[in-house]
């Protein structure tokens, strides 16, 4: 199993986040990718792919990301099983919190792929977010919060990663 976890970062914490998943699952089965550096063609060679990004602003999209956006339907990602996680701050945007991540599920949602790794969304205190499950009970991944809930990173991607290795197997 060789997963590949493709992320965007503009002030490190989702690349701390990618290099704490790939420490928990083992660096020998994920293979880390910045967009900043990486086509999102290099996601072909994987079938099982883990995608970080961070909403910015007013439910804005990481800059990486956005700069390869018009791409995403390009690539050819049928078939292929999916996990996200997103950061953001619920309080500083309680209207926006982890909208880019619901983008992100929305786009990769049009083709044939197999999502895995939802998350409950209590225990988050938010007004709004398109990464929200229409019943209103899930995140489309998981959901960080390092401004206002950082004590709880580590515990949450450790049960996270637990619960996405399960999924991917079954």
């Amino acid at each position: 199993m060789k997963i590949g976890l493709f992320y965007g970062s503009t002030t490190c914490y989702t690349e701390m986040v990618a290099e704490k998943i790939q420490a928990l699952i083992g660096p020998e089965y994920v293979a880390l990718h910045n967009l900043k550096d990486t086509p999102l063609t290099a996601m072909a060679d994987y079938d099982i792919l883990i995608l970080g990004l961070s909403t910015w602003d007013f439910g804005e999209i990481q800059e990486d990301w956005e700069a390869h956006w018009p791409e995403i339907n390009q690539v050819d990602l049928s078939g292929k099983t999916i996990a996200l996680y997103g950061m953001g701050d619920q309080l500083g945007y309680a209207e926006w919190f982890q909208d880019a991540l619901g983008m992100l599920h929305h786009e990769i949602a049009k083709q044939q792929v197999k999502r895995v790794g939802f998350w409950p969304n209590q225990g988050y205190d938010f007004i709004a977010s398109k990464a929200v499950t229409p019943d209103g009970e899930w995140f489309y991944g998981l959901a960080l919060d390092d401004e206002n809930q950082y004590e709880q990173t580590d515990a949450r991607l450790a049960q996270w990663v637990e619960q996405i290795l399960l999924e991917c197997a079954a």
